[in-house]
């Protein structure tokens, strides 16, 4: 038997950057419809030399020794490597299930379209029941795929147990977050019952608007996309506005999208493009993709911002930090301050009056529908983070269900959820934490930026600046020690709730 290749940590580190680019690109390719197939397998049979177990003891060995930030990146490699060891062994099995996904397709009114294209579909849908309908079976189709999900979960979740040591999901993606799971959804739940009076008459206003008088007293999730659209306010918020508008929104903060190369959009619709919009950084500072699919609607500029931000953080990180530094991180709670903290401009009323030409009491009712789309977001990824710590609770004993799903979420939002849709629901390594954490971090960012800059903050280049400085460092600082560093404690929901209500 042939020994494992084992590197020193800046070998690994090098030859990780190039594993890393390959299979960002790859996925790239597959995600905004350029390639019918994903070939994630492939580029991972050509870095079998990357990943071993050797390679994790070494790497941990030199951890063990290290401190200060060299014992953070090596951790953050040591992970990294686990992480590739799941990936490689997984790789065929999730070409499968992508592959598939890509292959199946549904018939609609006599037209047979492609599982993501009727999922982009139900968002420009205009007729409540043709919602309805086209949403059930499309849930119908997606299901058919959970039993491929719960065995690719299941692969997963066996491997990330062995190679970490830690057989307890929760007290593993804790430890990786470096925060007690437990502690953060007791104050959200807090947070989120603390908005219950200001979201209940602002839920019934915009369901009434969004949905009509036919609406059923508690819709499918099905309107899910048509709602988050805001899709009669189309009119005023055109396809064709969305990039020069975004653009300028940015300018106004000192960031000026279009003299930056390395960062490469991707606007175009195609069938099989995802409709959810991402940024894949293949290669920060130097390689970094901000992709929408714009269908018309508010939806589209503050998807718009919201990848802008995370194409900024990445895109404007300093290139002398280590590679580990630039991409790699513990979680996704820190990029997603930033997303967050660029898609609240559209809760500005003076944006709405100045880019649309909107009265001050038109302005202020829109600028309330995108308040209403965060409180629901919130409230929804407060039932979603409530569900997965159930279903991981209970996963050693029943292997992963959907018991709570529908009726949890059902709850934080009066949508009626289908349960089998419980994994496709479901965003790896407790996303929906980091997503929270965010969540808080960038209320209480903006109220620092409203004292240090104003309540122009959002078109004044001095915020801008301070932006700037966040996104050099990096992935390297913790959502936490942002906190602490403009004044607050990491659990203060208090901003927060203030915005929501």
């Amino acid at each position: 038997m042939t020994a494992a290749l084992v590197r020193t940590p800046t070998d690994f580190e090098e030859r990780l950057r190039h594993y890393l680019f390959e299979r960002s690109e790859e996925g790239r390719a597959v995600r905004v419809g350029e390639k019918e197939t994903s070939d994630q397998a492939a580029i991972v049979a050509r870095y079998t030399d990357l990943f071993s177990r050797e390679q994790i003891a070494a790497l941990r060995t030199a951890e063990d020794a290290a401190s200060g930030d060299a014992k953070e990146r090596l951790y953050r490699l040591r992970s990294t490597c686990e992480g590739g060891i799941i990936a490689a062994e997984l790789a065929a099995q999730g070409d499968a299930l992508e592959n598939a996904q890509l292959a199946a397709r549904l018939s609609f009114k006599g037209e047979e379209m492609p599982l993501r294209t009727a999922q982009a579909k139900l968002a420009v849908l205009p007729s409540y029941a043709d919602r309805e309908q086209l949403g059930e079976i499309q849930g119908e189709l997606s299901a058919t795929f959970n039993a491929d999900r719960l065995a690719l979960l299941r692969a997963g979740e066996g491997l990330a147990a062995e190679l970490s040591g830690q057989p307890d999901a929760i007290a593993r993606s804790e430890e990786e977050k470096g925060i007690s799971l437990r502690d953060l959804e007791a104050a959200l739940v807090a947070a989120s019952a603390a908005i219950d009076a200001a979201w209940e008459p602002l839920r019934t206003r915009w369901f009434d608007r969004l949905l009509g008088a036919e609406r059923d007293p508690l819709p499918t999730s099905s309107h899910s996309a048509w709602m988050r659209r805001l899709s009669p306010l189309e009119a005023t918020y055109t396809k064709e506005r969305a990039t020069p508008v975004c653009m300028e929104t940015l300018q106004a903060l000192g960031f000026d999208l279009a003299a930056q190369p390395n960062i490469r959009l991707d606007l175009d619709d195609r069938p099989q493009k995802s409709p959810r919009a991402c940024v894949i950084a293949s290669d920060p500072p130097d390689v970094v993709h901000l992709i929408t699919r714009a269908q018309g609607g508010l939806h589209d500029y503050q998807a718009f911002l919201h990848e802008a931000g995370h194409a900024l953080h990445y895109g404007g990180c300093d290139p002398a930090l280590s590679y580990t530094f630039r991409k790699l991180s513990r979680d996704h709670a820190l990029t997603e301050i930033y997303s967050y903290i660029c898609e609240a401009i559209t809760r500005e009323p003076e944006w709405h009056r100045h880019h649309f030409g909107l009265s001050a009491v038109q302005a202020q009712e829109n600028a309330e529908a995108t308040t209403f789309l965060e409180a629901w977001l919130f409230r929804r990824y407060v039932g979603k983070l409530r569900y997965e710590l159930g279903f991981w609770s209970r996963y050693p004993q029943d292997g992963g269900t959907s018991e709570g799903y529908a009726d949890t979420l059902g709850q934080a939002v009066g949508l009626r959820y289908r349960p089998d849709a419980y994994l496709a629901d479901m965003d790896s390594g407790f996303y929906s934490a980091d997503y929270l954490r965010a969540w808080i971090r960038s209320a209480q960012l903006r109220q620092y930026l409203v004292r240090e800059v104003g309540e122009d903050w959002w078109r004044n280049a001095k915020a801008g600046d301070i932006l700037r400085g966040l996104f050099a460092e990096g992935t390297k600082p913790s959502t936490e020690e942002i906190a602490a560093r403009i004044g607050y404690a990491p659990l203060d929901t208090a901003p927060l709730v203030a915005e929501l209500s």
